[in-house]
């Protein structure tokens, strides 16, 4: 194998450990869920999911799920109040 990707494999793994380096800023996702699967977007800090619960609520299970696997690399939208939509102080 070639020393210069060996390298390039070694700051993969170091980079894949430190997930604050990255920061989403649009991702377009599949979700299979219990009932169906969905399509959850997420762009210019704000969710979206195609899901009946997230049109009549503005949330779901879906986009908190997608928030807890990727919070290290997502900046929390602040709701009034000073709450992120995950529900953690900002």
């Amino acid at each position: 194998m070639d020393s210069s990707l060996i390298g390039k494999i070694q700051k993969a793994r170091q980079y894949a450990q430190e997930p604050e380096r990255v920061t989403i800023e649009q991702l377009r996702a599949r979700f299979a869920g219990n009932h169906g699967t969905y399509l959850v977007c997420y762009e210019g800090g704000r969710w979206a999911c195609e899901c009946h619960y997230f049109g009549t609520h503005g949330l779901c299970s879906h986009v908190m799920a997608l928030e807890r696997l990727l919070a290290p690399m997502l900046k929390p939208v602040e709701l009034q109040g000073g709450e992120s939509t995950s529900g953690d102080k900002a």
